[in-house]
This record gives C-alpha cells, sequence and structure tokens, in this order.
C-alpha cells in the first residue's frame, strides 16, 4: 500500500485511493460483477472505459492493496481479486447507491441493487461481504448457509431488466 499523499486525515486518504470516476465503478464492477478478468470489466463496463484507463486503474488498485492479481503465466488470463479493504467497502457502496437512488435520475434495472442492500441493512451487508471472502479470499463457507446475497442482487436486476423491457 502506498503512503504518499497530501495528508494523512482519513478523507483525504480515501479519497486519494477512490475519488476518481472510475476506480468505483471498477471495484463495483468485480463486487457486484462478479467480473475478475480484464476483458470482462472491458467488454461488459455499463459506462464503457477504455482500456487503457482501466488497466491504469487495475494496476494502480493492485499497488494500493485493494486487489491482488493472480498472474498464471504467459497467454493465461489474470484473475484480480479484492482484499479485504475492498469487501469493507460494501457499506460504502451501499451508501452511496442510496444516495444516488434519493437525489440522481436512475434507471431501475441499475438502481434495484442499492434498493436491495438499502432494505437489507447491515445484516445483508455482512453477508455479503462473507460471501466475497470465500470467492476472493478463499474463506471458509459461512456456517448458516442463506441464500447467497449475489443472487438475490443478479436476480432482483434481471427481473427489473425484464420489466423494462416490457
Amino acid at each position: 500500500m502506498r503512503q504518499d499523499g497530501r495528508s494523512g486525515c482519513p478523507i483525504n486518504r480515501a479519497v486519494e485511493a477512490l475519488g476518481d470516476s472510475w476506480t468505483l465503478l471498477v471495484l463495483r464492477d468485480i463486487v457486484f460483477g462478479g467480473r475478475r478478468h480484464f476483458r470482462e470489466l472491458l467488454s461488459n463496463s455499463e459506462e464503457g472505459i477504455a482500456s487503457n484507463i482501466l488497466a491504469d486503474r487495475l494496476q494502480r488498485l493492485v499497488a494500493d492493496g485493494m486487489l491482488t492479481r493472480d498472474d498464471p503465466g504467459r497467454g493465461r488470463r489474470a484473475t484480480y481479486s479484492l482484499t479485504e479493504s475492498s469487501i469493507a467497502l460494501v457499506p460504502v457502496f451501499a451508501a452511496l447507491g442510496s444516495w444516488g437512488r434519493r437525489h440522481r435520475e436512475t434507471t431501475e434495472e441499475l438502481a434495484v441493487r442499492a434498493e436491495l442492500l438499502e432494505e437489507g441493512g447491515p445484516a445483508m451487508w455482512e453477508d455479503f461481504m462473507a460471501e466475497l471472502r470465500v470467492t476472493h479470499l478463499g474463506a471458509p463457507d459461512p456456517p448458516h448457509p442463506r441464500e447467497p446475497v449475489l443472487a438475490r442482487l443478479r436476480a432482483a436486476r434481471e427481473a427489473a431488466r425484464e420489466r423494462a423491457a416490457g
């Protein structure tokens, strides 16, 4: 993790790590989209990120300790995994999504995750973070099996997509 910065203020340090317009979106796509390879992130970006910007953000996120990169060798796809510090952003994503839903124009399809996370509250966030730890950190499965949060979020988005298609 890099230690340079304008000051040691926690808000400043967070803004320096996450404050550009693409970093949170790349993390969002890994957290909620399950996208862990460069091509998946590039081709499935809602906002149409350019390849050079994506490469820069992934490199920066790895350098900052927000992602790890498993490079299996020449000719094979590198896999990006969340670190604990990125997984800990789930409540931040929930708060940002809730704010965006309430104060900005959004589409139902893309706002449904925020709505579910807001309704589910901290208990859902904790379950989701536990799921992410299993997938990205190799943690053991939680002892209380519930319907996976990611599956519920994806199902809700698909239902919203179908309603929008009409």
